[in-house]
């Protein structure tokens, strides 16, 4: 077991001054501050300045910087309109009443004589009704997939709900914090006559009714929010749906040709149509829920964004205001167990919910919330200025399989093809061109949506934890510190003894406190699930510094063919890595890691969005390494110095270019001959070590479940269906971890991002089945040679 000193001396805290070892001499620092006292905080959530520049410009002001946060589920008797004690014991009940709900009208007249509905009912769209057949079944059919999908809002419900909710969210959370200028940016994209679509991460069942509960209290009205039938039971839709949820039909997913199918759509896009006319605020999740067995994108969010982009292309709305939205925990309401399979919302597992809530409540320290609502931005700009910057895509077997097996070294800087999310049928029956601009749309979004999220205490202590920190005081200050300067926010603020203490409490169950002497404790994190619980704690973490940790990895690759990697770290710094291999190191690191991972950066940050080509991405990350002390510039003989610009080319060549204009075709070979004679050492300041595999480590869960995966290929049972080879590798990597003591990788959903990017390389082989899908031993991954190569190719990347 881990034990980690949480010094409580005053010496040793210093009311948070104390500083953690690693930071003195990496560049980063600029002053000793304390930043979540409240004197530094970055204003996060800006949208790409290359896609949406209008709406960068014109949707923000400097003064909204200067509001602060507030509490969204604080109601006091100034929130009413009447004072008094009675007031003031009422005043949840009162607030709930003086909701403003805008009147919402039945529009189910208005879909029927809709076009695209009318033209399905006269046989005029192919799947249609026909010419001879009596209409009105068909006007009946449409009557029930339409009470299928949505239902009148009832005021009074609302209100009486919002109570309900108040009450319930007081005694669930210590607070949600909303930032004053976010919600301002939102107004006044409302007010532009554009209707609103909200865009959200999705980390726990009770997202659904917070954020809308959230939007009604802060003056947005009644918000519809595109709910999964499956995540919540029959019994509750009712109640929802007259609620402002919208529900898919069944029907909406079946073939292009089937005439249920073509009607059931015709209706959906009907709704969605009517409900951007009205301008009411539409919720869509574009994320699935923790434990989800299957990827990271949500197929029903994609078919809904789908949906809206296909109203406005058509001219029903002229355009429509985007609005990434997140929402972070300290930990996850425990509605369910968010990392097995999620059980459906209902009634019963509602009650079960509140019971749970009140003992915690009762019996330890509360948890807090943060919704985040990044700045909004048109759809019309974005789809107007998003397509200049597709170019050329491969899949990850093109890009990666010659250069595992030797057979290649040139590593092509083009997109990575790499689609897990299935098609619906609402997205299906889109042009291909707008399936490929929903989906990079989705990514673009969720890109955005989480990079404004507030990084909490929890995943800060955990990831001391896990790394085995020994002064818990000092390196939470630190860690919060470089979070911040590099430009991401903290969902916490207070005395740092305070929050240590408070975090500490929230993950009492997977760490034991131990008194020692001179009043000192000692962490003990739990083995097993503990483990693997503040691994996914601490994966909150990685945004901020993905760009350092691809850069870690990449020189930690360099260095493996040219110095024993348990050699020390003066060896290590002797040698010289050229600026080019740097660039080709990156981009297989780029092409192996899933683009789930690769999403976790906003637009105009360091990150591999879609908007910005590979190669600027790989200098960004080098210009990272050199800006936190971990790489120095190397003069070698012969080189023209760094500082000398005489015999450059200004022609094309300025250092502010800017990053987007690819109208020269020879720009990115140009800057890349140009590097050949760029060279770069490790810095020797002695703090740098730990810091280089702090970087490194993070990175480590996933990167050795792909290594323990390759090893697994000999072992495992082929052929199998993809779940089962997935349950196979999985309990691999639990009797692995059981005797190397690393839990971290021994998750469900790493061992299925594995096994999918086994897939994509060409290692496992699919074929269909009545069973479900099959997955074979390719006949090139089959001799132990090619195994081992794959192997030793993940392994460079990893840092022990």
């Amino acid at each position: 077991m881990l034990g980690t000193r949480l010094r409580t001396q005053q010496s040793s805290s210093q009311n948070g001054q104390e500083t953690s070892p690693w930071t003195s001499g990496l560049g980063m620092k600029l002053e000793a501050v304390t930043p979540f006292l409240g004197k530094y905080r970055p204003f996060v959530g800006r949208c790409c300045q290359t896609c949406t520049p209008k709406s960068w410009e014109s949707l923000f002001h400097r003064s909204i910087m200067d509001l602060g946060f507030c509490n969204v589920i604080l109601v006091k008797e100034e929130n009413t309109r009447f004072r008094g004690w009675l007031v003031r014991r009422l005043c949840y009940f009162l607030w709930s009443l003086e909701q403003h709900v805008p009147p919402c009208w039945d529009a189910s007249q208005k879909v029927m004589e809709s076009t695209r509905v009318q033209d399905v009912i006269s046989g005029r769209a192919p799947g249609g009704a026909g010419e001879g057949q009596v209409p009105s079944p068909v006007k009946k059919e449409v009557q029930r997939i339409l009470g299928h999908i949505q239902a009148p809002p009832r005021p009074f419900l609302l209100r009486l709900f919002s109570w309900v909710v108040l009450r319930f969210l007081n005694c669930l959370f210590l607070n949600v914090q909303l930032h004053k200028g976010h919600m301002k940016m939102v107004h006044k994209a409302s007010q532009s006559g554009s209707p609103l679509v909200l865009l959200s991460t999705h980390k726990s069942l009770v997202d659904g009714i917070l954020l809308p509960f959230v939007l009604l209290s802060q003056g947005l009205g009644v918000v519809r929010v595109a709910w999964d039938p499956c995540a919540c039971s029959p019994i509750l839709r009712p109640l929802l749906r007259k609620l402002g949820a919208l529900f898919l039909p069944p029907e909406a997913n079946l073939s292009l040709d089937s005439s249920e199918g073509v009607l059931a759509r015709a209706v959906v896009q009907a709704v969605v149509e009517q409900l951007l006319v009205s301008g009411q605020p539409l919720l869509i999740f574009l994320e699935e829920l923790p434990g989800t067995q299957g990827p990271w994108l949500s197929a029903l969010g994609q078919a809904w964004l789908g949906l809206v982009v296909q109203a406005v292309q058509m001219g029903v709305v002229q355009d429509a205001m985007l609005v990434p939205v997140a929402i972070t925990y300290d930990l996850v309401p425990d509605v369910c167990d968010t990392h097995h399979a999620t059980a459906p919302l209902g009634l019963w597992t509602g009650a079960l919910a509140v019971l749970r809530s009140l003992r915690g409540w009762c019996c330890g320290p509360q948890v807090c919330a943060r919704v985040h609502l990044a700045q909004p931005f048109s759809l019309q700009e974005y789809t107007t200025n998003s397509r200049s910057c597709w170019g050329s895509r491969q899949t990850m077997e093109q890009l990666l399989k010659p250069i595992v097996l030797g057979q290649s070294t040139v590593v092509p800087d083009t997109e990575k093809e790499q689609e897990w999310t299935p098609i619906t049928g609402p997205l299906l029956a889109l042009k291909e061109e707008d399936q490929l601009l929903v989906r990079r749309l989705s990514r673009h979004i969720l890109n955005a949506s989480v990079a404004s999220s507030a990084v909490m205490s929890t995943a800060i202590m955990a990831t001391l934890l896990l790394f085995k920190h020994q002064k818990l005081l000092g390196e939470f200050s630190w860690l919060t510190e470089e979070t911040l300067l590099r430009g991401f926010d903290v969902g916490f603020s207070g005395q740092l003894r305070c929050l240590v203490r408070h975090t500490l409490g929230l993950l009492r169950a997977h760490v034991a406190l131990l008194r020692i002497h001179q009043g000192d404790l000692l962490v003990v994190t739990r083995p097993g699930p503990g483990l693997m619980h503040l691994a996914r704690l601490s994966a909150q973490l990685l945004p901020a510094f993905l760009s350092e940790a691809l850069g870690a990895c990449a020189v930690r690759a360099l260095l493996a063919s040219k110095v024993p990697p348990e050699g020390p770290w003066e060896l290590q710094g002797i040698e010289l890595l050229s600026q080019n291999e740097l660039y080709r190191q990156v981009l297989l690191l780029l092409h192996l890691l899933p683009q789930d991972m690769l999403l976790l950066q906003l637009p105009g940050r360091l990150s591999p969005q879609p908007c910005q080509s590979s190669y600027c991405y790989c200098q960004e990350v080098l210009d990272r390494l050199i800006q936190c002390g971990l790489l120095v510039a190397e003069e070698t003989p012969g080189s023209r110095q760094a500082c000398d610009t005489g015999r450059r080319r200004l022609r094309a060549k300025l250092l502010w270019k800017p990053s987007g204009d690819f109208t020269d075709s020879d720009s990115d070979s140009d800057d890349f001959e140009e590097a050949e004679g760029r060279y770069f050492r490790l810095s020797q300041q002695s703090r740098c070590p730990d810091f280089f595999l702090f970087l490194c480590r993070l990175l480590n869960p996933l990167l050795k479940a792909f290594a323990q995966a390759a090893t697994f290929l000999h072992q495992g049972q082929l052929p199998d269906t993809v779940s089962g080879y997935v349950e196979q590798l999985f309990q691999f990597l639990q009797a692995t971890a059981q005797e190397d003591g690393f839990f971290e990788c021994a998750d469900p959903s790493l061992a299925i991002k594995a096994v999918w990017t086994f897939r994509d390389l060409g290692v496992l082989q699919q074929t269909p089945s009545p069973a479900g899908p099959m997955l074979h031993l390719s006949p090139t991954f089959a001799s132990q040679d090619n195994q081992e190569k794959l192997e030793q190719f993940i392994q460079q990347f990893i840092c022990g």
